[in-house]
């Protein structure tokens, strides 16, 4: 069997948030394959820890990687200040082809693209992926996973981070489908009454205050904030209202677009003129859709680089889902080098932190073998890029550990999910699957 059937059967996908099925990454051919380590989301330290603890099924992931699509280089992105992380890479690595490159600690350095050109020089096409250039991305998290794939050992344990108000910050594995809620009670505990979570971080995480919110194999962690947190307040603004404040309060100072690290690699990204759009009704909008489609939603313009608190992420995500509506393609030119000040407009982390309050919150968030043994286990159907899972389990059927619970069309793009704990079908609806453990 081929390590993309393996990867396929076994259900990996991109551990670090994007979810795309690995078996098609594998499947391709490559000069080069990047170990994407850089974690740029501030409080998260998911891939550190991952780094330090799984080091060997990371480097041996990497490694059949490369033989896969027949690379030649193999290079594992990090950022330097994650000292412990660089020490245990740096050891696995000795005796083999492999080397480091090390990243500056700024955000967001593990976007494919601004990682793609870091390391290597090049630039992806617009709403391109690094295959078109001979490269292949992967989440070391996912490389794990693909050495315990190649063993057989399907994906059914997600290592994630809890950060901001917990008793305890702490990075732990735990079974997929186990609660946000029991992985904080099994970690100590909120320091909050009124928690809201940013799942996958505070900059392109989902937000919600549902505590019982399934972990799946694309979370990287959560971090939680009070209600009354800006941050938080500023997220949960209704969409009506961030259109409305854009289209009365924008001057156009074009700081959002200064700060965009797409269009700091010399992409037609423009937040400012997409803000602009948002006074117009049907005049010229197909054209300042345009300069959204290649915005990245890093969350910068919004939350960083607007004096004036605006919310031009949002607005670039509404032209986006206006022209994909609209099919409407991309129809500018492809960048042929970075802006000549993309290496100093990059954003700091601390300046990240310093900016969001966060001060009281950054402190480790080291990886404990706490053991949480959830009573059951929601599974959603999707967790991956594609199409969902067609459940080939019922009510009532006795389950074991790696057992597959769904199947994915060889027509469709998607991942197969797999038992995490032995137990019990509890529940089989059209979005998810519900185990309860066996006493």
């Amino acid at each position: 069997m081929s390590l993309a059937e393996q990867v396929k059967q076994a259900g990996v996908v991109g551990a670090g948030g994007g979810g795309f099925p690995a078996h098609i990454k594998v499947a391709g051919k490559a000069d080069t394959v990047i170990a994407n380590g850089a974690e740029c989301e501030p409080l998260l330290y998911k891939d550190a820890a991952v780094m330090e603890h799984r080091v060997e099924e990371v480097v041996a992931g990497l490694q059949l990687v490369m033989d896969a699509v027949g690379a030649r280089n193999g290079i594992i992105g990090i950022k330097a200040k994650k000292k412990r992380a660089v020490e245990a890479i740096r050891d696995a690595c000795q005796g083999t082809s492999l080397r480091m490159h090390l990243l500056g600690d700024y955000y967001p350095a593990g976007d494919e693209y601004e990682l793609v050109n870091a390391v290597t020089g090049r630039l992806i096409p617009p709403q391109g992926i690094p295959l078109q250039i001979g490269v292949v991305v992967s989440n070391v998290e996912t490389l794990a996973n693909i050495a315990a794939a190649a063993r057989g050992v399907p994906v059914t344990r997600k290592t994630i981070t809890l950060a901001g108000a917990v008793k305890n910050p702490v990075t732990i594995t735990v079974p997929i489908g186990t609660t946000f809620r029991e992985a904080i009670e099994a970690a100590g505990g909120l320091t909050t009454g009124d928690p809201v979570l940013c799942v996958g971080g505070l900059m392109m995480g989902q937000t919600t205050d549902d505590l019982d919110t399934p972990i799946v194999k694309t979370s990287s962690g959560a971090v939680i904030l009070p209600r009354s947190h800006f941050v938080i307040e500023r997220k949960l603004k209704p969409d009506p209202l961030k259109s409305r404040i854009g289209k009365s309060a924008c001057d156009q100072c074009r700081y959002c677009t200064e700060l965009c690290p797409r269009y700091l690699l010399g992409y037609a990204v423009e937040p400012h003129q997409v803000m602009r759009s948002l006074a117009f009704t049907a005049t010229d909008k197909s054209y300042w859709n345009q300069m959204a489609v290649n915005c990245c939603a890093c969350g910068l313009c919004t939350l960083y680089a607007c004096p004036e608190s605006l919310f031009p992420k949002e607005a670039c995500d509404a032209s986006k889902t206006e022209m994909r509506a609209a099919n409407i393609r991309w129809t500018g030119a492809a960048p042929t080098r970075p802006h000549p000040l993309h290496d100093g407009r990059r954003v700091p982390i601390k300046m990240l932190m310093k900016k969001f309050a966060l001060e009281k919150y950054d402190v480790p968030a080291p990886w404990q073998d706490i053991a949480v043994t959830p009573r059951q286990v929601i599974l959603p159907l999707k967790q991956a890029a594609g199409a969902p899972n067609k459940p080939i389990v019922k009510k009532g059927d006795e389950i074991t550990v790696g057992q597959p619970l769904g199947e994915i069309s060889d027509k469709d793009l998607g991942a197969i999910i797999h038992a995490p704990i032995a137990g019990i079908v509890a529940e089989v609806t059209d979005d998810l699957i519900i185990l309860t453990r066996q006493a």
